[in-house]
């Protein structure tokens, strides 16, 4: 009976000794640093108190598992009147600032008059100006377009309205 008790503190001394320091390295965790030099080179802290276990997710075959699945709308949280209320606040303010930067639109495609916006008072003896200010309305135009399709891709997320 000794021996199995000398034997079972030895294991649990042994088994103390090699867990060593554990190091927090961003997301990893790992006792494979030799030292707190090294340990604090990249960035690791020591994770100092009980036990730690670590369950990594399983992995998923990205390729091809889920490319025929179809994920059919969720009908519960539109029956949350707290989330409809939310969705119909989303729905507004995209909804406005959607008209403004319609809006938006159409006074620069006026300014730039398909390419040949008005010459300004400095612009007359200063050709290279005129061409830079045509260039910079040509990219607002398409920032604005942009703009434009990205508030309609995102109304189109949101439930409809009942």
């Amino acid at each position: 009976m000794k021996h199995v008790f000398v034997l079972t503190l030895t294991l649990l001394a042994a088994t103390a000794q090699a867990q060593g320091a554990v190091y927090r390295c961003g997301n990893e965790y790992t006792n494979g640093v030799k030292d707190a030099k090294e340990a604090q080179a990249r960035g690791c802290k020591l994770v100092e108190g009980g036990n730690i276990t670590i369950i990594q997710s399983p992995r998923t075959n990205s390729a091809g598992a889920n490319q025929g699945a179809v994920r059919a709308p969720s009908a519960s949280p539109s029956d949350n009147p707290e989330q409809r209320a939310r969705d119909s606040d989303a729905r507004m303010i995209l909804e406005s600032e959607l008209r403004k930067a319609e809006a938006r639109q159409v006074e620069l495609q006026k300014e730039y008059n398909n390419g040949e916006p008005e010459k300004m008072g400095s612009e007359a003896r200063n050709y290279q100006k005129y061409l830079d200010r045509v260039a910079e309305l040509k990219a607002a135009i398409a920032r604005n377009e942009s703009d434009i399709a990205g508030l309609k891709r995102e109304l189109a997320r949101l439930p409809p309205v009942r």
